[in-house]
């Protein structure tokens, strides 16, 4: 065989990738066409980050998209209701988007479909049984129901457009319904895993293994495949396992069980529900999106559950302890989800009995840790007996694919190129080594960030022009861009704090009428920085006065000249950057 050689050639400081092995390219069946338009595959959102999967694949006057996601607001975006990506280049391109394709119902794959539909126009959206109907409630909450055609898919779909061919395979994953999506491009076939997991005694339906051995002997061009848990070694334990170790516990317990774990588990709690009843326990749910989720899975079927079942907060008094449970929100101690409010005693219809059975059926999310250590030991102090996820007590059980089985993707896809995808940069990292550990060239693996463009022609690939991708958070409706300055201003103030300048101007004599006034509001203490202060004043005074000697000055010229003179000399002797708030009294 072929040694193989690549050559690396950079043409307007872009990189290309160009593979010589001719053995190594027929052996993966990628015979290609002689194309002038390359396929062109980006993310607006997904890469870098563990939310809000936007990915993106263009050819010519065509685009498809595959999910759209949100990304919740971490604890330091006060006042941020969601965390969406920039649509601009969608709404720039939006002749050219065909279709809008779901791999599962998760709110990091189709959250961000509302905000989008208000943006940009989706033609059809294609989404398996649940996924579809969790989208058409939400549309419906948002009265965007009318807005676009929402259709279902299995495991035999296939979808044509002028230049793509697009077809469903089944995957595991923690909620029913769970695909992968291979696209077909005159430029070879790209294959985005969704989220994934090799489950062989799943819940849901099983893995599609047999079609993933044949689109590895037909050729994959490039994969995109989830990295969540590409730090992890091993496997993932199977969701069976804990579904038994969850109901041992049932068993035992003698008082009220109160379970938390995410409302997107949808087979978790599909299987919890069911024990519950067995046990001749009556439920209560708390949390709004565990109410919505059990209403869909009950409609669909998934749940086969009466209603007598689930009773009010009201009727749980005419019930004994060990006939109740609660399931509710706040795994990640969310200051205003169900469980926190149980914690500190400020629900208004539940708080803790000594003896009730308090169940974590979920591992804290990094940098939620303090929020869970916190809920737990204002349970513990009200008498409650805790059970979290540990090696020895296993109670929950990822929804993402460990390094073995990550080993086993690339083994059954051999992709010739591989795009990490779905994690944060260590992870994609991580992932990327995993990848040339097993089958992938190293030069073939491309660590992209949010907007970077993969070009592919001709069995060749680079990274081509980048596309705007910058996060939009939202407030409210608000899908201008302005919440975004607003959240970058509450950072800034939190960290560096404020410097307010106000100054007293005539603007017929274009005078400044006193010294300018410099208050600071958590950037320094203004006692112990009297040299500052008067530094600050000379400076300011400096700068209004070059201003005021134009012909025509203006305020914003003020305002900007204040800013840029003042910075610069608050960081070189505070190291801090805080923002300066410039304040004009004009005399008339």
């Amino acid at each position: 065989m072929e040694n193989v050689k690549n050559k690396v050639v950079n043409e307007n400081k872009q990189q290309v990738i160009t593979s010589k092995n001719k053995q190594n390219e027929a052996s993966g069946n990628l015979n290609h066409e002689k194309n002038k338009i390359p396929t062109k595959v980006f993310a607006l959102g997904g890469l870098e980050e563990v939310g809000k999967n936007t990915y993106c694949i263009e050819y010519d006057e065509e685009l498809i998209m595959i999910d759209a996601g949100v990304k919740f607001p971490s604890s330091t975006m006060l006042g941020v209701d969601a965390v969406i990506p920039d649509y601009t280049y969608l709404k720039e391109n939006q002749k050219k988007l065909k279709a809008l394709f779901i791999t599962h119902g998760h709110e990091d794959h189709i959250g961000g479909i509302p905000y989008l539909l208000r943006e940009v126009s989706v033609p059809i959206i294609y989404a398996p049984r649940l996924a579809a109907a969790l989208i058409r409630d939400r549309l419906k909450e948002h009265k965007l129901e009318a807005t676009t055609i929402v259709k279902e898919i299995d495991n035999m779909s296939v979808i044509k457009t002028k230049n793509f061919k697009v077809n469903y395979f089944a995957v595991n994953h923690s909620i029913p319904d769970a695909f992968g999506v291979a696209v077909q491009t005159p430029n070879g076939k790209i294959v985005s895993t969704g989220d994934y997991k090799f489950d062989w005694t799943p819940l849901g339906h099983k893995t599609d293994i047999e079609r993933m051995v044949m689109m590895g002997q037909e050729g994959v061009t490039l994969l995109m495949a989830d990295s969540t848990n590409a730090e992890v070694e091993g496997y993932t334990p199977t969701e069976a396992k804990i579904i038994k170790n969850i109901a041992e516990i049932f068993v035992k317990s003698k008082g009220r069980i109160l379970i938390s774990t995410f409302a997107s588990n949808v087979h978790r709690i599909q299987h919890i529900v069911e024990i519950a009843n067995k046990c001749n326990r009556k439920i209560l749910v708390f949390g709004r999106s565990l109410d919505r989720i059990i209403k869909i899975i009950r409609q669909m079927g998934h749940l086969k559950i009466s209603d007598k079942a689930f009773i009010k907060a009201s009727d749980a008094k005419n019930y004994k302890d060990h006939e109740i449970l609660i399931i509710c929100t706040g795994s990640q101690g969310e200051p205003m989800a169900a469980l926190s409010r149980i914690a500190n005693n400020q629900h208004p219809h539940i708080s803790i009995i000594p003896g009730d059975t308090v169940i974590f059926s979920s591992s804290p999310i990094p940098g939620n840790r303090a929020d869970v250590e916190r809920v737990i030991n204002k349970l513990a102090r009200n008498g409650a007996i805790i059970l979290e996820n540990s090696p020895v007590n296993q109670l929950h059980a990822s929804g993402h694919a460990s390094q073995e089985e990550q080993k086993l993707l690339f083994t059954l896809l051999k992709p010739k190129f591989f795009m990490p995808m779905h994690g944060d940069y260590r992870m994609l990292k991580q992932h990327g080594e995993t990848a040339v550990s097993v089958n992938v060239e190293k030069e073939n693996v491309f660590l992209c960030a949010n907007g970077d463009q993969i070009n592919i022609l001709n069995g060749s690939a680079w990274i081509g022009k980048r596309v705007d991708a910058d996060a939009i958070y939202v407030d409210g409706k608000d899908l201008s861009g302005q919440t975004t300055a607003v959240v970058r201003d509450r950072e800034v103030l939190s960290k560096d704090g404020l410097i307010a300048v106000v100054i007293s101007i005539d603007s017929q004599t274009n005078k400044l009428l006193a010294p300018p006034r410099i208050i600071s509001r958590g950037s320094f203490y203004v006692k112990d920085s009297g040299n500052i202060i008067n530094e600050s004043i000379r400076i300011t005074q400096e700068a209004v006065n070059d201003v005021l000697q134009n012909q025509k000055p203006t305020f914003g010229a003020l305002k900007n000249a204040i800013k840029q003179s003042l910075s610069p000399f608050i960081y070189r002797y505070k190291k801090r950057n805080p923002l300066i708030i410039p304040v004009i009294l004009n005399k008339k």
